[in-house]
């Protein structure tokens, strides 16, 4: 039997994430409840967790966007044009200052919520795993999907260690391009060599 759509729709899914991230800043995101980010929103637990299903995707409230955001870059895209695709995404968001590339502006508070939380570094790993089972699904090849997370993953990490360790953000910036181009290399020297 099909769910039914969370009530109030994506203003009131916009509206809970927003009070929660507003809260979670605030106050720790582990010194926060959800029946607080519901009554604060004001809607209930049971609304919340429509939109929600676990407490920490209320923090990480873009994993499903950014996924499709990867998805559709490769669909419909010959294999052999997949990592091109993939890089012109990447590109695309280092230029931008995307959230998902971890230079937007005001990343800092989210990389220091996520590294005071274990269960948002737990969740973060298992969506990360979950990206990479629908990238594999979109390019029919496993291993080029779980060679591109694991990679983007680590230059986005290595960003975040970077903004935490409060570096310059020229340098941070220069080090996240360079990143990239080190896996685009490294992603067609070794698909090159397997196939």
């Amino acid at each position: 039997m099909p769910r039914s759509a969370p009530r109030g729709g994506p203003e009131t899914r916009a509206r809970i994430a927003e009070t929660a991230s507003g809260m979670f800043a605030e106050q720790g995101f582990d010194a926060v409840t959800v029946a607080q980010v519901a009554k604060a929103a004001g809607v209930s637990s049971v609304t919340v967790f429509k939109h929600f299903p676990r407490k920490e995707d209320l923090f990480l409230d873009r994993s499903a966007e950014t996924v499709d955001l990867f998805r559709s870059a490769v669909d419909g895209v010959p294999r052999t044009r997949v990592l091109d695709a993939l890089e012109a995404l990447t590109t695309r968001l280092f230029d931008d200052r995307a959230p998902v590339s971890g230079l937007a502006p005001g990343s800092e508070s989210f990389f220091r919520t996520i590294a005071a939380s274990p269960s948002l570094q737990a969740r973060a790993r298992e969506l990360a795993a979950g990206a990479q089972d629908a990238l594999a699904e979109a390019t029919g090849d496993a291993l080029l999907a779980a060679l591109f997370v694991a990679g983007y993953a680590t230059v986005f990490v290595e960003t975040a260690r970077r903004i935490l360790a409060d570096q310059d953000r020229d340098a941070v910036t220069t080090a996240h391009r360079a990143g990239l181009d080190r896996l685009f290399r490294a992603l067609r020297d070794g698909v090159a060599s397997a196939t």
